[in-house]
């Protein structure tokens, strides 16, 4: 019997620091949560920045909280290139020798050299998941999605084995427009 997860799409989004929210919103700005993701404890912010590259500017990109000890900013291939930023597909927190790029807030901006990625496609499970599905933290995994116009297999996700994680693929919004996503998309491992 398959033992199949939800796969969400992660759109372009920052994660700040306390310093970083100061700069980018005022001192002392506290962060409003907007609405709660799937995974426990983070929540998109109502706040928004702008991220400027060499060749132009995303502008109104979500704030995922809460503040975290690094800046880090994810995007999607497509929005690396129309940025002008060589950025290297990365896991979370991975962002030694990544892309820099300038955060814009209504009242102020920030350069960072280093923080911006392209996630790396993952699989967020407890360690009861991880048993049922058999995997273990940091392998290496193909995942199956199946739909009735395009049903798709990606390998080299990763998965990510966490008390505090709820069970979860996350893909960017490339992968997920290339394999038809919806709300409703669903994916099983699969042995190569």
């Amino acid at each position: 019997m398959a033992k199949s997860f939800i796969i969400e799409t992660s759109a372009r989004h920052v994660h700040l620091t306390k310093e970083a929210v100061n700069i980018l919103f005022g001192k002392n700005y506290k962060l409003t949560p907007k609405k709660h993701l799937s995974q426990p404890g983070q929540y998109v912010c109502h706040e928004r920045v702008d991220i400027m590259g060499l060749k132009s500017t995303v502008k109104n990109v979500s704030v995922i909280g809460p503040e975290r000890p690094y800046v880090q900013v994810e995007v999607s291939l497509t929005d690396a290139r129309k940025l002008g930023l060589n950025a290297p597909i990365r896991e979370s927190g991975d962002l030694t020798h990544s892309a820099g790029c300038t955060l814009i807030g209504p009242k102020g901006s920030l350069e960072i050299k280093e923080g911006l990625i392209i996630s790396k496609r993952h699989l967020h499970a407890t360690p009861i998941d991880a048993e049922n599905l058999n995997v273990k933290n940091g392998e290496i995994v193909w995942v199956k999605i199946k739909n009735s116009e395009r049903s798709t297999i990606f390998g080299d996700v990763v998965v990510r084995i966490s008390s505090n994680y709820s069970l979860a693929m996350h893909i960017d919004t490339d992968e997920s427009n290339a394999a038809n996503c919806d709300a409703n998309a669903q994916g099983e491992i699969i042995k190569i």
